[in-house]
């Protein structure tokens, strides 16, 4: 091995790039010299000579000591008194001449002033970096003031604070800020569900077919199907990811590849029910002919028109700012409830919201003036001067263009409103969880997030998986992960405001691939998925972060804990009381592949029997993923397709096999048969699929989740894995409307069936 190699090895070491990991069929991978290169690279770090390594390895080792104090400090409440390490430049004999003055204030503005000097001074380590005496100090808290209240073991209770100090010595002085974040031990669990447990509707919300509305499912859908699972006693309604996503095919329409993970698109929004345009209807006729063929003719379609969904509502939004323009902002005086409710929101959100709707305002700029049809939303396309967000050309864009930059907040706006009055009808109708939200894992480089935070986002990598039994090749998932240092280094800011933002009205949040909390698998640009490697993350951090977010927002975790699982993660997350995510398909008896008895499975977790990267259960029983990956070409050979075909068998035996030993389908040789019109292994009936449910209603997990495309038959997945234009993803309605499904008396049955089980 060079030189060369040698220290780049040691500098990946020291940034967390793991060496190697066994994939999930048992094979060793090492991580081959060129992706750790390329990872360095994206971490932003200067690794063009030898010279230039040492000078970065020299960087990383020389932290904390040459920093004064870390940028963030967090800890548990119930860690106290706090101690705050600062790391100070003094020669032999100088800490008797030094002084040290440092306040901790909290959200609110309050604050305590500490002050330490002489003989208080107690020195914890020393450390000697270039020539220069570095000594360690631990500053330690005394019990808060009555104005910050008090925590845990008498300390400061769980928030945000700032922290800032300052250190003199004769002709020294220094000056320092850090951000401290006292959490809980623990995310927020509903009263409920300390000791029981419910059951909930599954849904894609996008793909819901109902006579009211434009063509996709909407927020009026939503409060449709909130108030038919609490009927139900169901205790929540899950849905994919809400997040802003370009509205544009192929790449532009998945719900897990947003622009943006702070905002949300306007596609779900119940265009009818705004107050502006109800004004309007008359003036743009919304219940005429031409409107009503137009919404007629979206709704019969199979498949849903993003695009044409998309600029059907942005007309009317566009129509209905202008009167709230006229009416409130552009009149000073204007003054009543509904424009300060405006007003207050913006302020609450504060730069997010600005920067996210200027974005939107450059892409649309750029879109126009662009021969291509639609926008552009890669920032990385536009002219130069605009892909800085700070820089004074998009500056001066924002005070010329204020107005479409007000739109794109008023958008914003009263989506926060829609959902706002959906979580308050799930508490009005008494569900213990409510509307529960799905966290993609990322969004896109070229969205909103990566332009306004690009110091803290990497670049030319992209996010994804090793190849498995379900993705042979692996999965690069297309958008840049966050740099474990950078991340830190800036509090924690996006991935704090990040949780907020997906839990603020939702009863529940799912964190897709949780596992990213521990370690992401990183695949450099270019470079196929099996050439990436896994990169460490501040597990510790992020999870004390999110059970913070979690009791304040009063908004339970549950963790999608699937795929090659590092160690000690399971455990992790059920110390912090985050349920894990167990799944029909893969609930086994390993190494045997038989299935697991519902008394094995925990009771802190959310059970089902699919998501949407994975078959249906009417797909999955007659082997419709298996020849849709074959006619895709995903099998690598016809060995593997084969081997697909007779595994499939296998299990549908063995499902079979466990729902007899609960009693749930009689044995073969009962005199009573209620399937004999259905063999079992042939087809999935209404009947097969409840007794399938039932199975996991007997498991002791907090949460079941019911998938309302198995409920009603639907025979393909929402989603292939790496398949962007010859599969419908994101695309595929509900086969029959909602309304029909309301009616529908398999529900009702479904209904007393968890209702037995939950005695």
């Amino acid at each position: 091995m060079s030189i060369h190699e040698e220290l780049i090895n040691e500098l990946a070491d020291l940034c967390g790039i793991i060496p190697e990991y066994w994939d999930i069929f048992g094979n060793k991978h090492i991580t081959p010299i060129e992706t750790k290169k390329a990872i360095l690279k994206a971490m932003k770090l200067n690794i063009d000579s030898d010279e230039d390594i040492k000078n970065e390895m020299y960087a990383q080792k020389a932290r904390p000591w040459n920093r004064f104090v870390e940028p963030v400090k967090i800890v548990s409440v119930n860690d106290q008194p706090l101690t705050i390490p600062v790391y100070i430049p003094a020669n032999e004999g100088e800490e008797s001449r030094l002084s040290l003055s440092w306040t901790i204030k909290n959200e609110s503005g309050q604050k305590d002033e500490f002050v330490l000097s002489g003989d208080g001074i107690i020195i914890s380590d020393q450390q000697w970096i270039d020539g220069i005496r570095y000594i360690k100090i631990d500053l330690v808290s005394t019990p808060p003031s009555p104005s910050l209240g008090k925590g845990g073991m008498g300390g400061y209770p769980i928030g945000y604070y700032s922290i800032d100090m300052t250190f003199k010595i004769p002709h020294m002085e220094i000056s320092g800020t850090s951000r401290l974040i006292i959490t809980p031990d623990s995310c927020y669990i509903p009263q409920e569900l300390k000791n029981g447990k419910t059951w909930g509707l599954s849904t894609n919300l996008y793909s819901i077919r109902s006579p009211k509305n434009w063509g996709s499912g909407d927020f009026c859908d939503l409060k449709k199907i909130v108030k038919w699972v609490s009927g139900l006693k169901g205790g929540f309604v899950g849905i994919n990811p809400l997040h802003a996503i370009p509205n544009k095919k192929p790449f532009g329409i998945s719900p897990y590849s947003p622009v943006s993970r702070l905002y949300k698109n306007f596609i779900y929004l119940d265009i009818e029910s705004i107050l502006e345009v109800k004004e309007l209807k008359g003036q743009l006729a919304i219940g005429n002919r031409q409107w009503e063929e137009t919404f007629k003719r979206l709704r019969a379609e199979d498949l849903i028109d993003y695009e044409k969904v998309a600029a059907i509502k942005e007309t009317l939004l566009r129509h209905a700012f202008e009167v709230f323009y006229k009416k409130w902002i552009a009149t000073p005086s204007a003054r009543n409830d509904r424009i300060e409710k405006f007003k207050r929101y913006i302020t609450e959100e504060g730069e997010n919201l600005e920067y996210f709707s200027t974005y939107m305002a450059l892409s649309q700029e750029f879109g126009v003036k662009s021969s291509e049809f639609g926008v552009k939303f890669s920032w990385q396309e536009w002219t130069e001067e605009y892909r800085t967000p700070s820089s004074h050309t998009v500056q001066e864009f924002k005070k010329t263009n204020e107005k479409e930059i007000l739109f794109y907040q008023y958008v914003q706006w009263l989506i926060d409103g829609q959902l706002k009055e959906a979580a308050e009808q799930t508490r009005d109708l008494g569900m213990p969880v409510g509307i529960y939200h799905d966290l993609a894992i990322g969004s896109i480089g070229g969205g909103s997030d990566a332009w306004n935070f690009q110091d803290v986002i990497a670049d030319g990598i992209s996010l994804g998986a090793p190849p498995d039994d379900f993705n042979p090749t692996g999965q690069n998932w297309g958008f840049p992960p966050l740099i474990p240092e950078k991340l830190k280094e800036s509090g924690y800011e996006l991935f704090i405001q990040t949780i907020r933002k997906n839990m603020k009205h939702f009863g529940a949040l799912r964190i897709d691939h949780a596992l990213g909390m521990f370690r992401q698998f990183w695949i450099p640009q270019g470079m196929p998925a099996s050439q990436g490697a896994y990169v460490r993350y501040p597990a510790e951090d992020i999870l004390r972060i999110i059970a913070l977010e979690s009791v304040r927002n009063r908004t339970m975790v549950i963790a999608e804990d699937l795929g090659t699982i590092g160690e000690n993660v399971r455990e992790s997350l059920f110390r912090f009381r985050m349920l894990s995510y167990r799944l029909l398909y893969f609930e086994r008896n390993y190494p045997d592949p038989s299935f697991l008895s519902p008394e094995r499975y925990p009771d802190m977790a959310l059970c089902a029997v699919t998501t949407h990267d994975l078959p249906t259960l009417y797909g999955w029983w007659i082997g419709r993923d298996i020849e849709l990956k074959k006619r895709l070409g995903i099998f690598p050979d016809e060995s593997a397709w084969q081997r697909n075909i007779s595994e499939r068998e296998r299990d549908k035996s063995l499902l079979i096999e466990a729902l007899k030993s609960q009693g749930l389908i009689p044995d073969a040789h009962s005199p009573i048969h209620p399937f004999t019109h259905s063999p079992y292994l042939d087809e999935m009936t209404p009947e097969l699929c409840l007794a399938i449910y039932e199975y996991l209603a007997r498991t002791s997990c907090r949460l079941v989740a019911v998938s309302l495309d198995d409920a009603i038959g639907t025979l393909d997945q929402q989603n292939m894995p790496g398949i962007t234009d010859s599969y419908p993803s994101w695309m595929q309605k509900t086969p029959i409307p909602l309304e029909q499904m309301l009616s529908d008396k398999w529900f009702s049955v479904l209904s007393e069936m968890f209702k037995k089980n939950n005695r």
